[in-house]
């Protein structure tokens, strides 16, 4: 990879307002991008309506400036995409890497939670039914850039797994892979809570025949229960006012060196350092870790 072709993304669902725990994604995913002199893109993954919460994606990308974090290019929402996605469908179809499947969650838990084939060879039709990828090249461990290799669950990584809905949506791991192609994504940093699919997305890349990027997996923040700081926890919003003691709590999180004096620098000097001094091989290994709130 060359520092000029980087391309990072953050890609936040609107279901909410950004976290801490948001905020270290997507912080950073900015780090890394920047200091490999490449390009940030900001993607809004609006394609699963009844889990959105009305203005919550202009909220997020307001937080996202309001901290700094300023992107490149224009915003691609994922409701704009839905011509792509049914294009890869059409496509995973015609080369026979796709089938029907009518079977029920009841009956996928009672043969033990992960998807047998049941309905792989039986020839079914589109009504009520969901779109499963007929497993051709499953991924059995991947590289991440802070964790080195990660083995995958075996049964997980063979299961032919959902790509259209039976409600008519189109799946998080074929939308995200759509468009991290058509974004020319080179490397995805993300949290550890994505490290479970990232088996799944990197199979669709080759079933298409596309290069996949690499992937880095931050640490996910903890709330004083032990949960993952997240919407569905009722994690708190960011702070609406002075941005710099939120993104100075992120970069100690990710282990990174502060300014001494970074009271006196402002919003976009305090990045700018942060940018020069970013190492993220110091980033703690661990997939999760106690926030300080």
């Amino acid at each position: 990879m060359t520092d000029s072709r980087y391309i990072g993304r953050f890609a936040p669902s609107p279901s909410g307002e950004l976290h801490f725990g948001s905020l270290i994604a997507a912080l950073g995913s900015y780090l890394q991008a920047r200091a490999n002199h490449g390009i940030w893109r900001v993607r809004i993954e609006d394609i699963d309506p009844p889990r959105e919460v009305p203005g919550a994606a202009d909220t997020i990308l307001r937080q996202l400036d309001h901290y700094g974090l300023h992107w490149d290019g224009d915003v691609l929402w994922q409701s704009q995409r839905h011509e792509a996605y049914r294009e890869a469908l059409a496509w995973l179809g015609e080369q026979g890497l796709s089938y029907y499947c009518t079977c029920t969650r009841a009956r996928i838990h009672a043969v033990g939670g992960i998807y047998d084939g049941h309905c792989r060879d039986l020839g079914l039709g589109a009504e009520n039914a969901a779109l499963r990828l007929r497993q051709t090249r499953p991924v059995l461990q991947f590289s991440d850039r802070l964790r080195g290799t990660l083995i995958a669950n075996e049964p997980l990584a063979r299961e032919d797994f959902i790509i259209h809905r039976r409600d008519g949506l189109f799946a998080y791991n074929l939308a995200v892979v759509v468009d991290d192609h058509f974004q020319g994504i080179t490397e995805i940093v993300r949290g550890a809570d994505l490290i479970e699919p990232t088996v799944r997305q990197i199979s669709l890349y080759q079933h298409f025949g596309w290069q996949a990027p690499d992937y880095l997996h931050l640490p996910l923040a903890l709330n004083a229960d032990g949960n993952k700081l997240s919407k569905q926890n009722h994690a708190p919003a960011l702070p609406e006012g002075d941005p710099r003691p939120e993104i100075v709590r992120a970069l100690r999180f990710l282990n990174q060196a502060i300014p001494e004096e970074w009271q006196a620098l402002s919003i976009d000097d305090l990045l700018a350092q942060a940018v020069a001094n970013w190492q993220p091989a110091k980033i703690e290994h661990s997939q999760m870790a106690p926030a300080e709130l």
